[in-house]
């Protein structure tokens, strides 16, 4: 499946689409610009500044500043009417960029992205003839995953609970083959997942784990673990208003390996994907789970529970146990697990763990290859003993405020098993600042990075 805004290279194609020249901050106009587009560039003060676009019946300028973003293509695509336009110079930002062809592709389709659910149908969105050499089905599958983040984390909670996130599970399965199990309320007691069940049983909408499994049984183990709290109230410790403001994307650990996973699938990749999503609420009512309580965990260990509010690792905890239980080749976590990792890294970047270090090279290079920002964070043992309970095997809560996103990994760790490749994100999945082709909102951060590094697996 390709977009319908990204042609396949073409001559023909290219020759009849509108040209666009790309202008850094301290290049001149280029010389096979028409004279009227170099006008209009002179008296609209143009220099090159990066999303700034000058547009002529003849041509367009797209200003790529110091290249420093290789996907500044999608302000062209933001802001341009509907018609064909080609890159001039085979989308090769500029000589400073850090960009590929393929990124200038990716960019233009990030630039159409808009979410519409709740709006009447939009305008026509500007196509791009793709550069030559460009996969574009490679590339539509890129964006497809990214367009399906940010429509599951833009969608409001009323309409995005576990039976949502079930019915996107099971969409994705019949779509490419793969086989679905989902356990459903009370049924996590007998199937021994009980944090999930304790997280989530005072919701109206019962909690699930979901269960997806696709690909030859022989390849490869790849397993994708994913939060899905699609909505926090903080439980009894309940957040204040401005806690709970954005709290629709705190599914969106669920909502990375969904489209991860069916990235995988559609490329058909050789390993043999697990997808598995604690989708729960976090509700208040009579049956809640309480401060203080000590619950039992899928892997036996006891939690006392410090604070409700943290409760994705808990739902995360028996879904990792049960993934463990298979010895997956590869094991992921997704999570918008704590404010403590924005403070540590802000927005943009997705910090991760691992105590592999190949792993973590692997994962690093190819964020940096996708222009998909990825940073190593400490999983930093001595601060284990932080997580002590007197009458737990452990607390679900640190009993001071460092070091937030390293206890949450930590915890997690506990119900990895030893000697697992694993690794886990503490991703923010929102945007709240605007850039070119990335709108405010629901953000994918990090599955561009990782499809690389499971496609080397599949290898």
């Amino acid at each position: 499946m390709t977009s319908p805004s990204l042609i396949a290279y073409d001559v023909a194609a290219a020759t009849a689409a509108t040209p666009i020249f790309c202008v850094g901050a301290k290049d001149d106009i280029p010389e096979q610009a028409p004279d009227a587009l170099a006008a209009l560039a002179a008296a609209n003060a143009f220099r090159g500044e990066a999303g700034a676009v000058i547009a002529h019946a003849d041509g367009v300028l797209l200003g790529v500043g110091d290249g420093g973003d290789a996907l500044v293509s999608a302000a062209a695509a933001e802001k341009l009417p509907a018609g064909d336009y080609y890159f001039a110079d085979n989308g090769a930002i500029n000589s400073a960029a850090r960009s590929e062809p393929r990124h200038t592709a990716l960019g233009w389709l990030l630039g159409t992205y808009r979410f519409t659910k709740y709006k009447s149908a939009p305008s026509p969105a500007a196509r791009l003839v793709a550069p030559e050499g460009v996969d574009v089905a490679a590339v539509s599958r890129a964006y497809d995953a990214v367009r399906r983040v940010r429509d599951l984390v833009n969608t409001p909670a009323g309409d995005m609970l576990p039976d949502g996130l079930e019915a996107c599970a099971r969409e994705i399965a019949q779509t490419h083959g793969g086989d679905i199990n989902v356990t459903v309320g009370d049924a996590l007691i007998a199937e021994n997942f009980p944090m999930i069940h304790a997280v989530g049983r005072a919701s109206d909408v019962a909690p699930r784990l979901i269960d997806l499994v696709w690909g030859d049984a022989k390849a490869p183990k790849v397993t994708l673990v994913g939060k899905g709290v699609c909505f926090d109230s903080g439980g009894l410790n309940i957040k204040g208003a401005g806690g709970m403001g954005l709290m629709k994307k705190d599914m969106g650990g669920a909502a990375h390996v969904l489209a991860l996973g069916a990235m995988i699938m559609a490329a058909g990749l050789n390993v043999r994907l697990r997808v598995l999503v604690p989708a729960v609420e976090n509700a208040i009512s009579g049956n809640a789970f309480r401060p203080g309580d000590v619950l039992p965990t899928r892997k036996g260990l006891t939690v006392e529970i410090g604070n409700t509010d943290a409760e994705g690792r808990l739902v995360l905890s028996d879904a990792l146990s049960l993934a463990c239980e298979e010895k997956p080749d590869l094991l992921i976590s997704l999570a918008t697990l704590t404010g403590a990792a924005r403070i540590a890294v802000g927005p943009e970047l997705a910090p991760f763990y691992t105590d592999d270090n190949a792993l973590a090279e692997a994962i690093s290079r190819e964020g940096a290859r996708e222009a998909d920002p990825v940073w190593r964070m400490p999983l930093w043992r001595p601060y284990d003993a932080m997580l002590s309970s007197s009458i737990a095997d452990c607390n679900n809560i640190s009993s001071n405020a460092f070091a937030g996103s390293v206890i949450a990994a930590l915890f997690l760790n506990r119900f990895v098993e030893e000697g697992a490749r694993w690794a886990h994100f503490d991703i923010y999945a929102w945007r709240p600042k605007a850039a070119p082709g990335r709108p405010v909102g629901g953000e994918a951060q990090a599955i561009r990075a990782l499809f690389n590094v499971i496609a080397d697996i599949a290898d």
